[in-house]
């Protein structure tokens, strides 16, 4: 039975695409890097978290049934200049995160763990994305529709947002929180995909 540790409803869809059955677990993992963390090493981390705590909820609950239990836990993160944008806090947050991708190309990471009692793997997943140049008013258009909440780096690709993407070199998937082709490679080592 695979699980999926993570609360967004964007990392349910895409994995329900690959066909595969799963529950949903509702977890709190602090999402904070490291003073001196690299990004790529703090999405790992927080990735690899995600389903560790997945997993101890899992075993831990007691109508647990026996047998392959696997979690997956993802986590997507927007990086320009060695600087993780997380989620923004406010309006005034995001259109600070947009002002600074706007014009520019940036990375978008998303490391996704898989782990079982016996066994764990993770797939890494760097995309880069070129924003054309935000004019104060498409910042604002952008801002008043409220999809920038909840997301990394203030934008969803799969929304209004990806009118402004002038290139994407990478997973689209990805981009939205989990890049399939690596996630089925991962669940394919588990035997839960053919």
């Amino acid at each position: 039975m695979l699980h999926l540790a993570s609360r967004s409803p964007r990392r349910a869809e895409l994995l329900t695409r690959l066909g595969v059955q799963f529950g949903i677990l509702d977890l709190d993992i602090p999402e904070q890097p490291g003073a001196t963390e690299p990004a790529v090493d703090y999405v790992c981390r927080v990735a690899r978290e995600k389903a560790g705590a997945g997993l101890l909820k899992v075993v831990a609950a007691p109508d647990a049934a026996a047998g392959h239990v696997c979690v997956l836990g993802a986590d997507t993160e927007v990086v320009l200049d060695d600087v993780v944008f997380g989620k923004p806090a406010d309006a005034v947050d995001a259109a600070a995160m947009l002002r600074r991708v706007s014009g520019r190309t940036h990375q978008v990471v998303t490391a996704v763990s898989v782990l079982s009692a016996a066994r764990e793997a993770q797939a890494v997943v760097v995309s880069q994305v070129t924003v054309e140049a935000l004019s104060d008013a498409a910042i604002d258009r952008y801002l008043d529709s409220g999809e920038w909440r909840g997301k990394a780096g203030a934008y969803a690709i799969q929304g209004r947002f990806e009118a402004h993407v002038a290139r994407l070199d990478g997973s689209y998937s990805g981009v939205m929180g989990l890049p399939l082709h690596a996630t089925a490679g991962l669940l394919r080592q588990f035997g839960l995909l053919p």
